[in-house]
């Protein structure tokens, strides 16, 4: 069985920060492509360590990743 969650990856210095906003986990990698591959392995290992009732205090169902606009100086 698999389930789907959302990666948000951003550049930090010279590394990339995975923040999976689901379930509050995070890792870090060289690339893109390394921080998404730690981030799932610390979901999978949290998931195969965590009770039920802990996963459940954790999981968030409504996520929205949105841009918006903001005012920036004086107008």
């Amino acid at each position: 069985m698999t389930q789907r969650f959302t990666a948000i990856i951003e550049r930090e210095d010279d590394m990339y920060v995975a923040l999976c906003p689901e379930l509050d986990i995070a890792s870090q990698g060289e690339s893109v492509s390394e921080a998404r591959n730690n981030l799932r392995e610390a979901i999978e290992l949290f998931l195969e360590a965590a009770s039920p009732d802990e996963i459940q205090s954790r999981l968030s169902d409504e996520i929205y990743i949105t841009q918006m606009e903001v005012a920036v100086g004086s107008p």
